[in-house]
């Protein structure tokens, strides 16, 4: 590990603010490569560590996604299921909400991971699911669509795939199997 995260860990572990004047230094210390978590970049696995590490992180995460660049809103994105947020009220459903605004696919991927899953209410769920579908993200990159997935769902994704077809446009080749065999 990386002598200046090490550091970094111990002095967030001691205090939760510090995370405001590390987070944004991360990229520049430990690098932006790809990591060996499929979709992350080492600097992604960095903050969501330094996340877990700070107690009381969920006080900081407005903020921290709020002034952070995009890869910085990311990792609050994905550490959104590391830290327990049960203090921060509502603060990380708004902070998914936001992401699912924007047009950033790296964002939006990253929004709709174990926490949008578990926090989102139905409806939210399925925005997010069809906003994934319209961007082209692939529904393997979803959270819980394997237990999330309902009649509304089924039949949001069916009105697409039928829009698409009649626009004459491909449908996403993996929204195909999931319509097929929820037919079955």
């Amino acid at each position: 590990m990386n002598a200046w995260l090490e550091k970094a860990l111990l002095d967030v572990a001691a205090d939760a603010t510090v995370l405001r004047t590390v987070f944004p230094g991360v990229g520049r210390r430990v690098g932006r490569g790809p990591s060996e978590t499929p979709g992350w970049t080492v600097d992604d696995v960095a903050r969501v560590e330094l996340l877990k590490a700070a107690p009381g992180a969920a006080a900081e995460l407005p903020d921290l996604y709020r002034y952070g660049d995009a890869a910085e809103k990311r990792a609050v994105l994905r550490g959104l299921s590391v830290v327990d947020t049960g203090d921060a009220g509502d603060a990380g459903v708004e902070l998914v909400a936001d992401a699912l605004r924007t047009n950033d696919t790296r964002l939006v991927t990253a929004a709709m991971g174990e926490y949008a899953a578990t926090h989102l209410d139905d409806a939210a769920y399925r925005h997010g699911v069809l906003k994934c579908v319209f961007m082209g993200i692939p529904l393997a990159d979803i959270a819980g669509l394997d237990r999330r997935t309902d009649a509304e769902l089924l039949r949001m994704m069916r009105s697409f795939a039928a829009e698409r077809t009649a626009a004459g446009r491909d449908v996403p080749a993996d929204l195909l199997p999931l319509l097929t065999e929820q037919d079955a």
